[in-house]
């Protein structure tokens, strides 16, 4: 005779059993991740520096997480389209952005919906950083950076710099530049170093702030200068170009790359994907193929990611308000 179980018991029972299930899911899951390619979305077209970085990445990641990373480039809104896509994207962590300093300004120039930066995203892990240089004209009498800010504040509004762009971290940070040191120049914004650095040889713009992989092909040619690193790292190959820390002690500007997640991914998850990045960025080999591409690694786990970019936020923030930037 089969002993019956009272009902009361038996309800128990599979609430007990369903409330293991649900906390076994998400660490059987983790063990299981990767089981399918992973998805690594670009905010830029490909053969930029963005698309680059991510592609370092992408070929050396399947050998420690045991499948393909696949770089998908949705270009537009100032890197926000893809930003979108992974926010809205399942948080199982097959679906991942390649995120840069440059949205958490438009972000707060150009809102997009819900869209948040710190909100929107769960960090995995800090990546590279692309130093900036600024450069300028052979004609121009400055030769290193704190040559150039005396001739800036000698000529309030008498000089021009540019960049690839209002709202950009090389406008941002130039602006900086100016908060930091009390002088006045004028913005001159351009869709590209392609374009800039010819304009800066010419002499049709004194100054240009570029990356440092653009500017420092043509100083070493002799066709222009390059006055001084915006970023207090090196690069390979620039160790002879000063810092602007130099002149402005703990001044640090650069463009920095990082991997997000949609929020709410689980932890072991982000785990996993942070261990296999950090192999990677600590690898000789790829630091050297960075520099190449004009890169520096720059590794970050999570945790210390979020606060990055948070501090980073604040620090957009206060420049917008204080410099009265806006998008026309």
């Amino acid at each position: 005779m089969t002993k019956r179980i009272p009902s009361f018991l038996a309800s128990r029972r599979a609430l007990l059993a369903a409330a293991t299930l649900a906390l076994a899911s998400p660490f059987a899951a983790a063990q299981a991740f990767p089981d399918k390619p992973v998805k690594l979305l670009v905010g830029y077209n490909a053969g930029g520096g963005v698309d680059a970085m991510a592609r370092l990445l992408s070929a050396r990641l399947p050998a420690l997480l045991g499948q393909q990373v696949v770089v998908e480039n949705r270009s537009g809104a100032s890197g926000m389209i893809a930003a979108e896509a992974v926010a809205n994207a399942a948080p199982d962590g097959y679906t991942l952005l390649l995120g840069e300093s440059g949205m958490m300004i438009t972000s707060l120039l150009q809102p997009r919906g819900n869209l948040d930066p710190i909100k929107s995203f769960t960090p995995v892990a800090g990546a590279f950083v692309t130093p900036l240089m600024v450069v300028a004209g052979n004609s121009l009498p400055a030769n290193n950076p704190k040559e150039l800010l005396e001739l800036i504040k000698a000529k309030p509004g008498g000089l021009s710099y540019a960049t690839s762009g209002v709202g950009t971290v090389h406008h941002l940070g130039f602006e900086m530049l100016k908060a930091r040191s009390q002088s006045f120049i004028v913005h001159i914004p351009y869709r590209g170093a392609s374009q800039i650095v010819p304009d800066v040889i010419g002499g049709q713009v004194p100054i240009g702030v570029v990356s440092a992989a653009a500017g420092l092909t043509q100083a070493n040619a002799g066709k222009l200068k390059a006055i001084g690193m915006m970023s207090a790292g090196k690069l390979a190959g620039a160790e002879k170009v000063p810092a602007f820390a130099d002149a402005l002690p703990g001044f640090d500007v650069a463009p920095r790359l990082f991997v997000l997640a949609p929020a709410g991914t689980p932890a072991p998850v982000v785990a996993k994907l942070d261990e296999a990045l950090r192999k990677v960025l600590s690898s000789a080999e790829l630091e050297q193929a960075a520099s190449r591409a004009g890169g520096v690694v720059s590794y970050l786990p999570p945790a210390q990611l979020g606060q990055a970019m948070a501090r980073e936020t604040a620090d957009w923030s206060k420049l917008i308000k204080s410099q009265k930037i806006a998008v026309q």
